[in-house]
């Protein structure tokens, strides 16, 4: 059983917050290992210049044969996309030499299923020639334009690798054509939330799928009130976590995908109401004045388990 009272076809990691770690910066990788967050990936798209590309592919190479990562932190590093002359160096050569040390690679601009069964098939190829587990690496992949999101039910079922599925609010607001330059940020002139539809599929294919769905980054490092803002909301709309790009903002976002103590302690004791009715042959249980089925326990379960991820013990 996993945290969110289902079994999934992979194991749930630890994703409230994914940092992005500049791959071809050292000073920036050495300190991945020491971040509060549950996720690091080390970058060798955006963040890194076409001409770095290569000798950033090898630091990240020196970083994680080198760096001891904590237990229970999910490491992580993005390749180029598929459609890039970067594409197939950035997965053979990284996987080749460290692939033990990772737990995903993550494809940015996926456009389509192939896209996934492409790297399904090179890791296979790979660890098979590597000696390594086969199939224990996971894919996590970002949806970043029309195209992507029109295929997400596809891509999230693409390959039983895949781990989670990422939006990219940067390059989707640009090939949209939504108005805004600041990534993460909300336009003006629409009375909600102009991406509401968007979370909402994904986290639906995400759960349809049994992988998680994961928000992309918020560019203004120091406007911590829109962070909180835009994480509040995709927290509310069912996202199990959102990216991070500055340490000051792990923090924040960790706090705001954990439940807080009094709502974890509720369903626990929810969660043994409704245990002790059905041992006695009830199908419900009555708790603080409310019916308590089969439904209620779905929701209880997945807020203990977010807890007992957190680290929260009775």
């Amino acid at each position: 059983m996993s945290a969110y009272g289902s079994t999934p076809a992979r194991p749930l990691r630890p994703r409230r917050t994914c940092h992005s770690v500049p791959g071809s910066s050292e000073k920036f990788l050495a300190k991945a290992p020491t971040l509060a967050a549950d996720q690091v990936f080390l970058d060798l798209e955006d963040s890194v210049a076409p001409s770095e590309k290569e000798s950033a592919r090898g630091q990240v190479i020196r970083a994680l044969r080198e760096l001891e990562f904590p237990e229970g932190k999910t490491v992580v590093y993005r390749v180029n996309g598929t459609d890039t002359p970067f594409f197939y160096r950035d997965l053979i050569d990284v996987v080749e030499e460290v692939g033990d040390k990772i737990h995903a690679v993550m494809l940015p601009k996926v456009q389509e299923a192939g896209d996934i069964a492409l790297a399904d098939k090179l890791l296979t190829q790979i660890e098979l020639a590597k000696g390594l587990e086969v199939g224990r690496i996971g894919i996590e992949a970002q949806v970043e334009d029309a195209k992507g999101l029109v295929n997400v039910e596809a891509i999230t079922t693409a390959s039983q690798r895949m781990e989670t599925i990422i939006f990219g609010p940067g390059d989707y607001s640009a090939a949209i054509g939504i108005p805004i330059t600041q990534i993460g940020g909300a336009p003006e002139g629409y009375p909600g939330d102009h991406l509401n539809y968007l979370y909402s599929r994904l986290v639906v294919a995400a759960r349809a799928a049994g992988i998680q769905a994961i928000d992309g980054p918020y560019a203004a490092f120091k406007d911590e009130d829109g962070l909180r803002e835009r994480t509040r909301l995709v927290r509310a709309l069912g996202l199990d976590g959102k990216w991070t790009i500055h340490p000051a903002q792990i923090e924040v976002v960790n706090e705001i995908f954990t439940p807080t103590r009094e709502t974890w302690e509720k369903a626990e004791a929810m969660l043994r109401a409704y245990d002790e009715a059905t041992a006695a042959g009830s199908g419900a249980a009555i708790f603080e004045g409310e019916m308590v089925d089969e439904a209620n326990r779905k929701m209880a379960e997945r807020i203990a388990g977010q807890g007992r991820a957190a680290g929260y013990d009775a």
